[in-house]
This record gives C-alpha cells, structure tokens and sequence, in this order.
C-alpha cells in the first residue's frame, strides 16, 4: 500500500504553497497530492485576466511546476471518495487505499451550476482545462452570453469583449457590482462595460440553458424571455466542497472548523483555503474564497503540519481587475451597510463598510495601490472618528 509523511487532497493553489512550506520544513518527508483535477496545480486568476490580456503570459506561464520543485508525488485525475481517520487512509474512487502521516484537505470549490443540457459550447467556468476550452470556441465576433455579475461572470465578459467577441451579460442586480459596492462606485463600474460595447441585461438571473441543434447555446431568463449566442460561460460563483470532510466525521459548520493552526477535530487532519472557517485574527470567525487566502493558509497548513507553532494571522484581501481597472478590498463590501466614501479624484476611491456602531468591517480600494495593510489596521483598531478615517488611506 502506498503511504506518505504527508497526503494533501486536493490540487489547486493551496496544494501548491502547502507542498512548498512541507518541503522547506522538512527536507526528507514524503509528500503525496492528489487531484481530481486534469492539470497539475496553476494559477487560477490567470484564466479570467492574464492569459486574455497579456500577449506574453501564455499557457505554458500557467503551471505551478509544485510537483517539479518539492518532489511531491503528484496523481491527477483522480478522485478520493472516504476518508477513514482511525486507519489514517483515504479510498480513491476504485478501492485503492493510501496511507497517510498527517492528512491536508485543499478540496476547494465546486461551480454552481444551471439546469439544463451538456453541450461543449456551455462551459461552467472555473478551471484550466474550462479555459483552454473557451479559447477554443473564441473567434473574433463570436456572441458570448456570460451569465453572472461576480468576480468570475464579470472578468470573463470583459476579457471576452477585448478578445472581439459580442458579449451579452446576464445578472440580477439593478446596477452591474450593485451587490458589493454603493452606487457612485457601482455606476462607474457598470460604465466600464457598457463603454466596452457589453450588452447588459440587469435585474435578470438564468433559470435554464438551452441548446438549438446546431445552432445557439443560450439561457432562458426569469421572466420568460430568451438570449442566445455561440458560446455561454456561467459564472455564478462556488461552493466548498465538504462531502469529504462531513463523511470523515470531522467538525464542519460554513466550512470545514478549523483552529488557529489549520487544525481540524481530527488532531491528524489540517484543512486549508475555500473550503475552512476559520478564526481570523482581524474579522473573527470567517470563509473566504480568494487567491491570497489559499496561498497565505495552504503555506501555514504547511508549516503546522510539519511541527510549527506558529498561527494562521494573515487577514486576506481579495481583488479583481476589469478593462485595466483594479480595485482591492479587505473584509465585507455590503453597500446596505452604512459607507463612508473618500473620493481622491475621479479615479481613486476608498470606501469604508461601517457597522451599526460606526467600525469599519470593510474597506474597498479603488485603484489605490499599497494599501492593504493600512486597510486592516483601520479594521483592527475598529476606528469610528470620522476626519480620521478619511485620511487613513490615499
């Protein structure tokens, strides 16, 4: 039976950094990865900005060569179906057993799905294999309906639309980022897509997709109505995958329960990125899906499974960037909440999430670079004076 120091399910960002801190901390230990994925860990932004927009960041930029440079012994394509604490092994889809020391979970997120027919032209989109997929299908002037208005929905239209494609853009608020931002904010926003020829259709979600012979791909809307095109790409956000983890026994709430280590109840058993809840050093108790909190937590998932005492500290910020535009943020963006806005000029922005008590719980900046740090700390030190936030960042 195969057996390692060290077994990370998983093979995405988190698998990558935690591989990387296992190999710095322990120089001879065996490290196993195991993925369900088609490719070896990569870098998952790149799929909706980079490889679009930057004509010398190509494929071959995308792989993080984890396998290459930690010695780790990687299985794609492969599925863990149980996990079984008290032997300390895992079941892939097959019966094959593992062996393992210390186990990490880096499951990641599963994309929410439309109901509807299978059709190659319809692409849920969230991995590698998703983007080299749509490339295929992109010609200049194919019509691409892309239903969602997040981060996912959001970055790919823009980049389809500076690739040539005629995109129609499907989502349920009134205002395009009206979800995450107040609406001088939302409205400049929504300008950078209409300016770059996107159709938008606002206030509508997708209920179906539809597929005509040979002809559109398309989706059928909440009020009867219908848009077709060459291509649809859904982007309607994930959900952690924690079928394993509730299986396993192990203690799971909005994500996988983690301590300050990245240990969860099974003093064997780490867990890391998407898919934990975890007690933040800055906004407490918390899930979070983005980049910078898979790499920060898979690397210190890492170093406690290796012995480290060290806790998990980082608070993470989380970003996008359409049509050049980039904005940053640090903990909750809900523009029902009270906001304070410092408009530096016309192009830079901060805005201050305040809770009923008049803290910052959030703080978005908009093409403000440098400021993260600065971002927290205003979180940290719960600052209510009003002269003194405005000035807290520029």
């Amino acid at each position: 039976m195969t057996s390692y120091d060290y077994l990370i399910i998983g093979g995405g960002q988190v698998a990558d950094d935690a591989a990387r801190a296992l190999r710095e901390h322990d120089a001879v230990g065996t490290i196993g990865i195991v993925s369900s994925d088609e490719d070896a860990p990569y870098t998952r932004p790149a799929l909706t900005k980079k490889l679009w927009i930057d004509p010398d960041f190509g494929e071959d930029s995308v792989p993080l060569n984890t396998a290459e440079d930690t010695g780790a012994d990687l299985r794609v394509r492969t599925v863990v179906t149980a996990i079984d604490p008290p032997a300390k092994q895992v079941e892939l889809e097959g019966g094959e057993r593992i062996d393992y020391g210390k186990l990490l979970l880096a499951t990641g997120s599963e994309p929410r799905r439309l109901d509807g027919p299978e059709d190659e032209r319809i692409i849920h989109f969230r991995s590698f294999a998703d983007y080299r997929t749509l490339r295929h299908l992109m010609t200049d002037g194919a019509r691409a309906v892309v239903v969602g208005g997040g981060y996912i929905g959001a970055e790919v239209a823009a980049s389809l639309s500076l690739n040539g494609a005629h995109v129609t853009l499907v989502f349920p608020d009134d205002v395009l980022g009206a979800s995450q931002f107040p609406p001088s904010i939302a409205e400049r926003y929504q300008k950078l897509f209409t300016d770059h020829g996107v159709e938008l259709r606002p206030g509508r979600r997708a209920e179906a997709l539809t597929v005509q012979d040979d002809a559109d791909v398309g989706v059928t809307l909440d009020d009867g109505t219908a848009v077709g095109g060459d291509i649809v790409v859904v982007g309607l956000g994930a959900e952690p995958r924690l079928d394993l983890a509730r299986q396993a026994g192990l203690k799971v709430s909005e994500g996988v329960v983690v301590d300050e280590h990245l240990r969860t109840s099974d003093p064997s058993i780490w867990a890391a990125g998407d898919i934990i809840e975890y007690p933040d050093a800055i906004l407490g108790v918390t899930r979070i899906e983005h980049v910078d909190h898979a790499r920060e937590s898979g690397a210190a998932a890492g170093r406690s499974m290796t012995g480290s005492d060290a806790t998990y500290e980082h608070t993470p910020y989380f970003y996008s960037m359409v049509y050049g535009v980039r904005w940053e943020a640090v903990g909750t963006l809900d523009p029902s909440l009270e906001t304070l806005e410092v408009h530096h000029d016309t192009a830079h922005s901060v805005v201050y999430y305040l809770d009923d008590h008049g803290r910052p719980v959030g703080v978005l900046m908009w093409q403000i670079d440098g400021a993260r740090d600065a971002a927290r700390t205003v979180i940290a030190d719960a600052i209510t004076d009003r002269d003194l936030l405005r000035g807290s960042i520029g």
